[in-house]
């Protein structure tokens, strides 16, 4: 059994653990972390199904340390050769925050060498080790001198799903895109509009969320050519992953965008995971939207944040017309993500329910307007 660790941005924490409980593993949850235990087959399962998560470690060690020697020493101590063979490449990035080991670039050479050290002594390797197998990523990191050793599993983070072949100026991360849609309960059971589409990553995830299909279901994993993780093991998880999707369910999403453009990107991203004929894109002013169905709907959206000075009028117009929705869709439940600090005072209602998000480096609040029952 190994320690795992999924990261997260702050916010999410509670909607990966779900996730990681769902797979079977009990949590623990700090602060954009997720500790978990688990096999072989947990690090497969974790990045082939989790939607949510930036990235799947495995924790090598975790201990105090207060003097550089301490460091060594402590890192020479772990196991590294249950997980590196002899000829493993292992680049060390390393981060430090709080904590009398301030110099980032000295914790990292010294920990390189620390492991160096041990890999020569357990693999009974005379003069240097030639690194010229498979890459087995390391980072140190340090907090309030706290340092926790970890190996990546996933390589490209978890956001790089393989079906963006392009996009806009600023796209939201598909994990982020993800987020909304489970933060918004949605399973595809009921329509689903998406207003500012962009290159379609909100109507994307939502599609893979509803037919079920593992988010890492076309991508490969630095992990998968490990010595220690079982031939085959992520080929029979895929296959696995495969039969439990649901390719026949019934589902609407509308999605829409201003840029013919964008449009057309999201729809060559759409074909090329292979919903393009489930998701029906359009062209179309968000000030002109009109919602004819009559049942429960929801809109979920990541609209401009009116952060340029010339661009605040329109949008805050857009943010009213969003109310003026909710108030002619008695069923319309709406999820919104935006850095305005007006925007319930522009909808002119409070939202049931808001919740803190970064998007990249920006604080938004997801503002949740759920209909009535």
């Amino acid at each position: 059994m190994y320690q795992l660790l999924a990261v997260c941005p702050m916010g999410l924490e509670s909607i990966v653990a779900k996730e990681i409980r769902d797979l079977g593993y009990e949590t623990r949850v700090e602060n954009g972390r997720i500790y978990y235990h688990g096999d072989v087959e947990a690090i497969a399962l974790s990045n082939l199904w989790l939607r949510t998560a930036d990235r799947v470690k495995l924790v090598v060690g975790e201990f105090e340390v207060h003097t550089f020697d301490d460091l060594f020493e402590k890192v020479k101590a772990l196991p590294w050769e249950q997980f590196i063979p002899a000829d493993g490449a292992f680049p060390v990035q390393g981060r430090s925050l709080k904590s009398k080991l301030h110099s980032v670039p000295d914790v990292q050479a010294i920990t390189k060498k620390a492991i160096v050290e041990k890999l020569k002594q357990t693999h009974q390797v005379q003069g240097w080790l030639d690194e010229s197998g498979v890459k087995y990523p390391i980072e140190v990191n340090i907090l309030k001198d706290k340092a926790l050793l970890t190996i990546d599993t996933s390589g490209s983070g978890l956001n790089k799903r393989g079906y963006r072949l392009a996009q806009g100026e600023a796209p939201i991360k598909e994990t982020l895109a993800a987020s909304l849609v489970k933060l918004a309960n949605w399973t595809g059971d009921t329509p689903l509009i998406d207003p500012f589409c962009g290159s379609g990553t909100i109507a994307i995830e939502a599609c893979l969320i509803a037919q079920n299909i593992a988010p890492g279901f076309n991508r490969s994993f630095i992990s998968e050519q490990w010595d220690f993780m079982p031939d085959g093991l992520y080929e029979r998880l895929r296959a696995e992953a495969d039969a439990q999707a649901d390719y026949d369910k019934d589902i609407t999403i509308y999605a829409s965008d201003i840029d013919p453009q964008m449009i057309d990107i999201a729809q060559r991203n759409a074909d090329e995971v292979g919903v393009g004929d489930i998701i029906q894109f359009e062209v179309k002013d968000i000030n002109t939207l009109t919602i004819e169905y009559d049942g429960p709907i929801g809109l979920i959206g990541n609209p401009p944040y009116g952060e340029r000075i010339g661009d605040r009028d329109e949008v805050e117009e857009m943010y009213r017309y969003l109310g003026t929705l909710l108030k002619r869709n008695p069923k319309l439940s709406l999820y919104i993500m935006t850095s305005h600090k007006e925007f319930e005072y522009l909808v002119n209602q409070k939202a049931t329910k808001r919740r803190k998000l970064f998007n990249g480096y920006i604080e938004t609040t997801y503002y949740q307007y759920w209909a009535k029952q």
